[in-house]
Formats: C-alpha cells, structure tokens, sequence
C-alpha cells in the first residue's frame, strides 16, 4: 500500500457489477436494490409477486438504476438456474448475490404442523443453498471471484419465548451454510457472509414503531436488551451490505454481521 495514492473509497465501489438479488420486493430486498443500485452495480432483481416487483423495477428505473426484474423464487433448481441464467443474459454474469428473502411462523412446536415448520425451512434453508449453489457455479466459471450475502437474523444465535422454532432452526442452518461456503469457495475469491438484523422498520414491524401502548411497552422491554437503545432503521443495513458486497471485505468470509445496535453482545 502506498498511503499518498490510497483511496479508501475505491474499495467500496461496485459500479457495473452484476448483482441478483432474491427477494428483491421484501424490506431488506428493498435495501438491497436501493443500496447496489445507487452504487452503480446493475441489478438483476426477482420476487415472486410479480404485480410487486413490476412496480419496484419501475421506481427503480425512475431513479436511474439499471434493473432487470424476473419473476421466480428459488424453489426449485430450475428456476435457481434460470435467475442466474437471467443476470448472465441481462450482464453478462454474475459478481454479486444478495439472498434478501425468507418467512416467519410463529407458533409453539406443540401446536405447529410438520408442514408449516418445513414450509419456513424450504424458504429460508432450502432456497439459500439453491441459489447460492447456482451462483456459485457461475462465479466458479467466471473466474473472477464474487460475493455471496445471505439473510440471517439474530435468532439464528439466539432462541425466542414465543414460537421460533422453525425461524430459529432456520436461521441457525443459514449461519452454517454461510461458514461452510465461506470455507468451500475461499480458494475461488468467493466470499460468503450473512447480516443478521434484529427488528429493524419494516411493513411486518410497523406496529412495534407505533405511539400506542401496547406498542411502547413492546418496544421499552425489547430495548432494555439493546446498547444503542433504538430499534433499526432500513439505513442501517445499507452500510453492511456495501461493505460485504464490495472489494473491502475481501479478507472476509464465513462471517455473520450483527446489525442489532449491540442486542447479541450483552
């Protein structure tokens, strides 16, 4: 490194990457979209509410961002195969994936069916380690390296009172594939990290946001757990994600990220 001709900034940059981003309509896809597109990277986006993705690639479009919607899920090798093939024909290949999709049920194990707790992990484990495998192939072949983020969530550390197992075990399965990848396609220039978030703002979470009671003393005794003493704002992911979608976290890898305001620390 030579200090007179280092540019800090120059690490962040992800200007003409190609980045797929499954889930791309959901709140932390949203920051994704937001976040690459700003950057300049071309986006390859795609959900499975095509009314929804429609109007994200039109907002998206209106701003200036390149964005190729498709709508699929990765439920399926096929369709695995066919969102990578989608980013390949829009840009020719694939630098970045950013996993940004996943469910919640919320019931106590007695009362939940096997069906509705596999129902969770096909969303969360099962089409993280599909599409994850698809692009891996194609950064394998590209030869250049890339990124990989996946979704995770504090409760893949940490267990819940009020009827996370599924979510919990789901979580925890994507922190194992996150160190597993991150281990396997290391000699590839593949880096392979996950954010776990905590409550942060979103359509699902509004309530927790609101000035009503029950509200308020949700929030105050969820944020007695908390250092910073607020609950997250979709901002505080943009940050994370350009750092493990870019060139400064090249010496990372197999990592989970906390954006919880220092909720697991404690």
């Amino acid at each position: 490194m030579t200090l007179s001709r280092f540019d800090p900034a120059a690490l962040f940059d992800v200007r003409s990457k190609s980045a797929l981003i499954i889930g791309a309509t959901g709140a932390f896809g949203k920051v994704a979209c937001a976040t690459l597109g700003a950057a300049g990277a071309r986006l390859t986006i795609a959900a499975g509410n095509k009314s929804a993705l429609s109007d994200l690639a039109g907002e998206l479009s209106g701003a200036g961002m390149d964005a190729n919607p498709i709508a699929l899920r990765p439920d399926s090798e096929a369709n695995s195969d066919a969102l990578v093939n989608a980013a390949v024909s829009a840009y020719g290949g694939v630098d970045i994936l950013v996993v940004a999709s996943g469910m919640n049920d919320v019931s106590s194990i007695g009362d939940m069916s096997f069906e509705r707790f596999t129902r969770v992990m096909q969303a969360n484990v099962d089409g993280s380690w599909l599409i994850s495998r698809a692009a891996g192939r194609q950064m394998i072949a590209q030869g250049r390296g890339g990124k990989v983020v996946l979704t995770s969530s504090a409760r893949g550390k940490l267990g819940h009172p009020a009827g996370y197992s599924a979510y919990c075990t789901s979580k925890s399965a994507v922190d194992g594939l996150t160190r597993a990848l991150g281990c396997e396609w290391g000699k590839y220039r593949i880096t392979v990290n996950a954010i776990a978030p905590t409550v942060f703002r979103s359509p699902l979470t509004a309530w927790m946001f609101a000035d009503d009671d029950h509200a308020r003393q949700t929030r105050a005794a969820f944020l007695a757990r908390v250092p910073i003493g607020r609950l997250g704002e979709p901002e505080d992911l943009a940050g994370p994600l350009l750092f493990l979608c870019s060139r400064a976290s090249d010496f990372h890898t197999g990592h989970v990220v906390y954006a919880d305001g220092g909720y697991t620390a404690g």
